[in-house]
């Protein structure tokens, strides 16, 4: 025996000796270790999703910096009559402007009844807002006053009102603090409260609300939904998988408990090192829970086999652990690095999710070697898997023969169905729009479908457009290049509403020449244009100043594109390069400027994670690959190892491309978790591959059938119950995590058929030496 397999054995001797002292300890410190769980908070804003240094998030901070904060809550409201300019909804809305003054952190609140309407009287500009008074005291004429007002207003059509005056809406922007935790929930609450007491006043108006706060809400109940569904759903999974599949009470309750205490070490220590959670991480405790089971199925498959051959269960326990000890290191290990490898992400809740997941896969080996044959000693382990165990042996036997008879034919298929798959891969297309992360339980995405449908976009696009100096927004020029610009922008098919300076300029330009139709454009001097928006700036009420659409000293001005709600991200990364350009071809420099939004965040959010898991894949896979040579002593092997642990990705990529078509960026990630979880079925057919030929003196014939034999059988309930695991998160509320699920469940699936009917072919081929006994 090696040095390993001596120190397993000790190992599994010191354990059973030292048994009930061992199941103590290692209660108690996970009781410790888990105690962190309740540190644990749920971090609510989508800017977590970028890194610090993510050039699209700097621009976005900027614009902020210099104007007004874009986080909001868009109320709209529907009524049944079909008409928005009725008394009812003018004073809904009225009411509920009124109301969202009072929500917290509440900065500005926007409708068309507090529309800074304006006029002539005389030689005065008057400003007023659009609805004054009780609407339910106004007469025919007045109504169809504000309808006209409203329906010819471009900054209020398709963003307060729709275009067929059905739909109108209210939009709240708030001021939160930079590192705010539990202020998003509680003022999402706050507007859901206000909404509800509005809705119960006001009947016949069907009402929804929608945006940023909303969006950042919809990230906290979809982890929390996850968090309580389908960790109970996936205990549920691993305990029918483990009854079925072992037939054997005692060692699903074993196996059980170490995966139960591998997740809550991962969480714990995840409190205690301050993560907070996220979508993405709340899936942690699922994949662990998924991938510490494979260990533990290892080991009590050994240790069922050797006492069916009439070994006592100590001593099988003992034997399992010597055999199994050095593969389940490496899967770990292996494992480990995959998911570390998420640390090169562009988006840290996925550094959050690997590091999370590697510690709990650290814990399962731990678990599995230690506490799994501690518990197995215990407790009374049935043989009543004779028959079953037999069964399945002859299949393995049966599926060994078949493969090396028609090794040439299967080598040859694989290879052409790797090749066409392959081929597929360029037909994905890569898709981020956030409303598509959540599915139809969160109202977030029917509320937001709604307003889309009905009143407005929600994907949006920011610019800040240099005047050049102080004060020269009010340049004839500029204001012109401005207007041109605007003008373009609404031509576009993929706009929907524009809202610029240069509207609010042209129509004070009209009410300082007696709303004379003839002056409504840019006006040509520039000193009459300042005064004019003085006056203008003079009039408005507290709340509902200029400060987010013009920067302080009056050099810069802001342009808010609203985009279709059916553009994809593809389609916002062309449109953000169209725009940039149109600029610079047709304007002076300083009018350049570069198109930011969380929305184009999100746009190039997958393209920057690609990129950057291109090197983590690379390291890991490099190492991985180290690992195994190292392990097995024999580069060749490792050199073999990586063609199955390269060809799942590909094939899975390529059956997505066939049935699906579309990824998100989740894609990104499923590469370096599929790999680290993959690989363990390589490392467990190559150790025994390699134990044939060193110790038995096997062919490479012989050694691929001993293989099948004895690890044949563990890697199918393995891989299974990994297919089920990962497939669990197709449930997730997240439709992030339920792409990756699904993905990694289908490279799993493919990695079984890689290691069965690729690896043992190319084994035979390329490692003919004769080993001696």
């Amino acid at each position: 025996m090696s040095k390993i397999d001596n120190m397993a054995a000790s190992l599994g001797e010191f354990v059973i000796k030292w048994r009930w002292l061992v199941i103590l300890a290692v209660t108690l410190i996970v009781m410790v270790l888990a105690s962190g769980a309740g540190r644990l908070v749920f971090d609510t804003n989508y800017r977590v999703f970028f890194s610090d240094d993510n050039p699209q998030l700097k621009a976005f901070d900027e614009l902020q910096r210099v104007y007004t904060k874009t986080d909001n809550i868009t109320f709209a409201l529907k009524p049944k009559s079909g008409d928005a300019f009725t008394a009812e909804v003018l004073s809904a809305v009225q009411e509920l402007t009124r109301e969202s003054w009072k929500l917290p952190y509440s900065g500005r609140v926007d409708s068309i009844t507090n529309y800074q309407h304006t006029y002539a009287e005389g030689d005065d500009l008057t400003v007023v807002d659009l609805v004054e008074g009780d609407p339910y005291s106004f007469a025919v004429v007045d109504f169809a006053y504000i309808r006209d007002v409203a329906m010819n207003e471009p900054l209020l059509v398709h963003n307060a009102i729709s275009e067929n005056g059905k739909t109108t809406g209210v939009n709240v922007t708030f001021n939160f603090p930079e590192k705010s935790i539990d202020e998003v929930p509680r003022t999402a609450a706050a507007a859901g409260e206000l909404l509800s007491k509005i809705q119960a006043k006001y009947p016949d108006i069907e009402m929804h609300a929608s945006g940023m706060v909303s969006l950042n809400n919809a990230f906290s109940e979809a982890s929390m939904k996850d968090m309580s569904t389908l960790i109970p759903l996936m205990y549920g999974v691993l305990l029918l998988s483990m009854i079925v599949f072992l037939r054997s009470i005692t060692a699903t309750i074993a196996t059980l408990f170490v995966v139960a205490f591998s997740a809550m070490v991962a969480m714990g220590l995840a409190g205690w090192a301050g993560i907070h959670l996220t979508p993405p991480s709340a899936s942690a405790p699922t994949i662990i829970l998924t991938l510490a089971i494979a260990d533990s199925i290892h080991i009590i498959v050994s240790m069922l086999k050797a006492m069916q051959h009439g070994m006592e269960k100590k001593k099988a326990i003992i034997e399992s652990l010597r055999i199994n000890f050095q593969p389940v290191f490496l899967t770990s290990l292996t494992t480990a690095i995959g998911f570390l490898a998420l640390n090169f992400s562009d988006a840290p809740p996925f550094h959050d999710l690997g590091n999370m997941t590697a510690v709990g896969v650290t814990a399962a080996f731990i678990f599995s070697v230690i506490l799994l044959p501690a518990i197995l000693s215990v407790l009374p382990v049935s043989c009543k898997l004779t028959a079953k165990k037999g069964e399945r042996k002859d299949m393995m036997d049966k599926l060994g023969a078949f493969v090396v008879k028609k090794r040439k034919s299967l080598l040859s298929g694989m290879i052409v169905t790797v090749i066409f798959l392959a081929i597929m891969i360029p037909r994905l297309d890569v898709n981020d729009q956030w409303l598509s992360y959540f599915d139809d339980s969160i109202p977030f995405k029917g509320d937001s479908e709604f307003l889309m449908e009905n009143l407005t976009g929600i994907y949006r696009m920011e610019y800040s457009v240099g005047a050049g100096d102080a004060n020269a927004v009010s340049e004839p020029a500029y204001l012109t290049n401005l207007e041109e610009y605007t003008s373009w922008l609404r031509k576009q098919p993929q706009v929907t509403h524009v809202y610029s300076v240069t509207d609010i300029f042209k129509r004070l330009n009209r009410n300082m020449h007696g709303d004379d139709e003839e002056w409504h454009r840019i006006p040509d001097n520039r000193e009459m244009a300042a005064q004019y928006l003085l006056l203008y700036e003079f009039s408005l009420p507290y709340g509902l100043d200029l400060t987010d659409r013009i920067n302080v000293d009056k050099s810069a001005s802001r342009v808010s594109v609203i985009l279709n709600g059916d553009i994809s991200t593809r389609e916002i990364r062309e449109f953000k390069t169209l725009s940039e350009q149109w600029l610079k071809d047709n304007t002076p420099e300083y009018m350049h400027t570069e198109a930011t939004s969380p929305s184009v965040m999100f746009a190039y959010i997958a393209d920057r994670n690609i990129n950057s898991m291109m090197k983590g894949n690379f390291v890991a896979l490099l190492l991985i690959s180290l690992i195994i040579m190292f392990a097995l002593k024999s580069f060749k092997l490792g050199v073999i190892s990586l063609i199955p642990n390269l060809v799942p990705p590909i094939m899975g990529f390529g059956v997505w491309a066939l049935l699906i078509g579309q990824v998100n960026m989740a894609v990104a990630l499923v590469t370096s978790i599929a790999l680290g979880v993959i690989v363990d079925d390589t490392v467990h057919f190559l150790s025994k591959y390699n134990r044939a030929r060193n110790e038995k003196g096997l062919d490479a014939k012989e050694a691929v059938q001993y293989a099948f034999h004895t690890v044949g059988s563990a890697l199918v309930v393995t891989s299974f119950v990994l297919i089920l695991g990962f497939g669990t998160l197709v449930l997730s509320a997240f439709k992030m995590n339920s792409l990756m699920g699904m993905l990694t469940a289908v490279i799993i699936a493919c990695a079984l058929v890689a290691d069965f009917f690729l690896l043992p072919p190319l084994l035979i081929l390329l490692d003919k030496k004769k080993k001696e006994k």
